[in-house]
C-alpha cells in the first residue's frame, strides 16, 4: 500500500465510520427525529454496523484501521511505525469530515433540538453541550482513573480481537472476515462496557468530531468538554499497547 492510499482510504473509511456512527447517535438523541429515544441498544448496533460498512469500503486502500489505538496495535506487533503517522493523519482528517457530514445530514434536528425552550433558556457554561454526545464521549461518572481504566479495557479487547481475528492476510489491515468479526466485537464492547464513558476507544473518533462541534455554528450548543477530551485519547492508547503486549506474548 501507498501513503497515499492509506491516507486516502483512511479518509474515507473513517468519514463513513463516524458519518453511520454518529448519525445513529443523532437519530435517536436529538428532537424532531424519527429515530428519537430508540435507545442504547440502536446506538450499539448502529456503531458495529458503521465498523462493519468502513472497514468493506476502505479495506482494499489502507487496511481500514480507521482508528489510531488498532494502527499502534499493528504497530508495536509488527515493530514497523513507518505509516503510523499517515494513517493517524487520515483518520482524523476523515473523522472530523464524518461528524460535519453528520451535522449536514440532521440540520434541521440540530436547530430544532438546540432552539427548544427547555435548552435555549438554560444559562450557558463550560460543561458538556447539549449535543457534544452526537460527536464525542463523556463519562456518566466524572472519576479520571475510572474512566481511563475503562476506555483502556474496551480498547483492550477490541485491539486483541482485531490481532487475533481480524487481520487480512498482510498483517497490516482488516480483512472482510475480520470486518464482519470487529463489527460484532464493537457491538458487544458498547453493550457490555459502553455504560460508564460511552466508549470511544478511538482517539480519532472522539478527537475530531469534537473539533468540529467545538467549530461549528450551532446555536446554544455549550462547551466541548475539553478537560475531558484527553481522557479517550490517552485511555485508548494504553489499551492499544496492553493487547499488543499480551499478543506478542501469548499468541505470536
Amino acid at each position: 500500500m501507498s501513503s497515499s492510499d492509506i491516507f486516502i482510504g483512511e479518509i474515507i473509511g473513517t468519514a463513513v465510520l463516524i458519518l453511520l456512527g454518529g448519525g445513529v447517535v443523532a437519530a435517536v438523541v436529538l428532537k424532531r427525529s424519527k429515530a428519537q429515544n430508540a435507545g442504547w441498544v440502536a446506538i450499539t448496533f448502529g456503531w458495529g454496523f458503521a465498523v462493519m460498512t468502513a472497514v468493506y469500503t476502505a479495506g482494499s486502500l489502507s487496511g481500514a484501521h480507521l482508528n489510531p489505538a488498532v494502527t499502534v496495535g499493528i504497530a508495536i506487533k509488527d515493530g514497523d511505525w513507518s505509516n503510523a503517522p499517515v494513517y493517524f493523519a487520515g483518520q482524523l482528517v476523515g473523522a472530523m469530515l464524518g461528524a460535519a457530514l453528520v451535522w449536514l445530514a440532521y440540520y434541521g434536528q440540530f436547530q430544532a433540538h438546540l432552539r427548544d425552550p427547555e435548552i435555549a433558556d438554560k444559562p450557558a457554561d463550560a460543561g458538556p453541550g447539549p449535543v457534544l454526545g452526537v460527536f464525542s464521549t463523556g463519562p456518566e461518572v466524572r472519576n479520571v482513573w475510572q474512566n481511563l481504566t475503562t476506555e483502556a479495557i474496551g480498547t483492550l479487547v477490541l485491539v486483541l480481537a482485531v490481532l487475533t481475528q481480524g487481520l487480512n492476510e498482510s498483517g497490516k489491515g482488516l480483512g472482510p472476515l475480520g470486518g464482519l468479526i470487529v463489527a460484532f466485537v464493537v457491538v458487544s464492547i458498547g453493550l457490555s462496557l459502553g455504560g460508564p464513558t460511552g466508549y470511544a476507544i478511538n482517539p480519532a473518533r472522539d478527537l475530531g468530531p469534537r473539533i468540529v462541534h467545538a467549530l461549528l455554528p450551532l446555536p446554544n450548543k455549550g462547551g466541548s468538554d475539553w478537560s475531558y477530551a484527553w481522557i479517550p485519547i490517552a485511555g485508548p492508547l494504553i489499551g492499544a499497547a496492553a493487547a499488543a503486549g499480551i499478543y506478542n506474548i501469548a499468541f505470536a
